[in-house]
């Protein structure tokens, strides 16, 4: 139990300095930079992609010791269907329930739609990204015989 929340509360802090990384740098493009909102979001996504790996592969996930360039792809590509879950709750929303208010808009992007993308990002993390197939002995509950935690939903 202390070992799984060790790990929310890791993943949580991650995604907060990830928001707030993401936030600055949209913030720094679209003010002084004078870039579209767009192009800002974008790099203030990817720029918010980069704080949560970081965070989350020297931090919550450290144990699993990932290499190579394919827990970074495979993190981006996690983080961007997290993106499109929000994208789509705004969408049906706003364009499918006819729900045009600037709370509705804010309720489905920021409140269901952060929800259901952070439990979306946070299971792929955890189950494709960081597996438990690169743990450590030191690791209480995992096996690498069967490549994830004993007992749990992911392995």
């Amino acid at each position: 139990m202390v070992a799984d929340r060790r790990e929310l509360v890791g993943f949580a802090t991650a995604g907060l300095c990830a928001y707030a990384a993401d936030l600055a740098v949209f913030t720094l493009l679209r003010g002084p930079a004078g870039v579209d909102p767009l192009t800002a979001k974008a790099l203030s996504f990817v720029a918010g992609c980069s704080v949560a790996y970081a965070g989350n592969a020297f931090g919550t996930y450290r144990h699993t010791r990932p290499r190579g360039l394919r827990p970074c792809a495979v993190f981006f590509a996690v983080n961007v269907a997290g993106a499109a879950v929000q994208l789509l709750c705004l969408a049906v929303s706003h364009h499918g329930l006819g729900l045009t208010s600037q709370t509705a808009d804010t309720v489905s992007g920021a409140g269901v739609g952060m929800a259901l993308a952070t439990l979306l990002r946070f299971w792929g993390t955890r189950t494709l990204v960081f597996r438990a197939g690169n743990a450590t002995e030191d690791r209480p509950g995992w096996s690498e015989r069967t490549g994830g935690r004993v007992g749990s939903w992911t392995g």
